[in-house]
C-alpha cells in the first residue's frame, strides 16, 4: 500500500548527495514507486526523486499527462538544442528560476520490471528527466543561479531552509 511520504526541503542535507544505484528492482522499491506516485499526485508535481523524501537511491518518478512513469539508475546519453525555462520545485516551495537544459534527450533507465529502456524525450518530459536526475546527483535548480540571482534569492532560501 503507498502512503505520501514527508518531502524534503532545502537545507536538507539529503538533498545534497549522491544517490546510489539499484541493483535490483524488488518489492521495497515498488513500494518506495508506488509511495513516490502518491506523494507527486498529492503535491501537485509533475516529478518526484527519492532524495526528496530522504531516500537516496536512484529512483524518480514523473507524469506530465500522459500517465506515470518511473526512472531507476537514468543516465542521460545523449542531448541536442537548448532552452532556458522556468522550473520549480516541491523541495524549494515558492521559488522558481530559468533554467538552460538541453531540449531534446535520450535517457537509458530500468522501469519498475527491471527492463532496460531507452526512449527520447522532448519538451516538458526532457526537462523533468533532467530535473529529477539532477536530484538524484545532489544537484539542485539553485545551483543554476548566476551570483547575482544567488543574491536575489538569498533571503527566500534562508526562510525555507529555517521551515525545514
Amino acid at each position: 500500500m503507498a502512503t505520501k511520504l514527508k518531502i524534503r526541503i532545502y537545507g536538507d542535507p539529503c538533498l545534497r548527495k549522491k544517490s546510489s544505484l539499484v541493483k535490483d528492482v524488488g518489492p521495497a522499491e515498488r513500494q518506495l514507486i508506488a509511495s513516490l506516485l502518491e506523494t507527486m499526485y498529492e503535491y501537485k508535481g509533475v516529478g518526484l526523486a527519492a532524495p526528496q523524501v530522504g531516500i537516496n537511491e536512484q529512483i524518480f518518478v514523473a507524469d506530465v499527462g500522459a500517465g506515470p512513469l518511473v526512472f531507476i539508475n537514468p543516465k542521460i546519453i545523449r542531448k541536442k538544442g537548448s532552452v532556458v525555462l522556468e522550473e520549480g520545485c516541491l523541495s524549494i516551495p515558492g521559488v522558481t528560476v530559468g533554467v538552460k537544459r538541453p531540449s531534446v534527450i535520450s535517457v537509458r533507465y530500468l522501469n519498475e520490471e527491471n527492463r532496460t529502456l531507452e526512449r527520447e524525450c522532448t519538451e516538458l518530459l526532457a526537462r523533468v528527466i533532467q530535473h529529477e536526475t539532477d536530484h538524484l546527483n545532489g544537484k539542485l535548480i539553485v545551483d543554476y543561479l548566476s551570483l547575482a540571482q544567488k543574491r536575489k534569492f538569498k533571503k527566500q532560501l534562508k526562510e525555507i531552509e529555517a521551515k525545514k
